[in-house]
């Protein structure tokens, strides 16, 4: 079986890998996988999807001027299901954009391989949690924060326009 794989300025292959690793103890003959979309929406998660958001820290580089900046306010939205065999999650990494360029487009977050395993530990416990019914405390593991600055700036984060951030 194969997933679509889009084209994305983050690194599919790494999430996939991380997320192959962390999933090896769910049911026996099930497969998952991932893939990026943009275009899910955290109101409402549809049908027989479930929702999971978390935060994390990365880092973001401006597309006109090459500014670089660190964040810890990254919102990350998973939605999954399981239909038979077959499970899918969608990740949308939500977006920041330059404080200094204001035409700049929203860029993608960086996101370092031990934060990516953070993400896809909890991703993996929410989904025996929701999916397979299973009874786990709802403990998490923490990411890594950065030494940041300057306050978040919710006019220049997706996640805060979009009413999800909490800042």
């Amino acid at each position: 079986m194969s997933c679509r794989m889009e084209q994305s300025q983050l690194d599919l292959a790494t999430w996939t890998r991380i997320f192959q690793d962390e999933a090896s103890g769910l049911l026996r003959g099930h497969y998952w996988c991932l893939e990026f979309d943009y275009s899910i929406e955290t109101t409402n998660s549809w049908n027989d999807w479930k929702e999971y958001i978390r935060n994390t820290s990365a880092r973001f580089r401006c597309t006109d001027c090459g500014r670089t900046w660190p964040s810890n306010q990254v919102k990350v939205v998973f939605h999954m299901r399981l239909i038979g065999t077959m499970g899918t999650v969608k990740i949308r990494p939500y977006r920041q954009n330059c404080k200094v360029c204001t035409t700049a487009p929203m860029g993608n977050p960086s996101i370092e391989e031990s934060n990516i395993k953070v993400l896809m530990e909890n991703l993996v416990k929410k989904i025996r949690i929701k999916c397979y019914h299973e009874k786990l405390d709802e403990g998490r593991h923490y990411f890594k924060a950065y030494d940041v600055e300057s306050p978040h700036e919710p006019s220049h984060c997706e996640a805060c326009l979009k009413g999800i951030c909490n800042q």
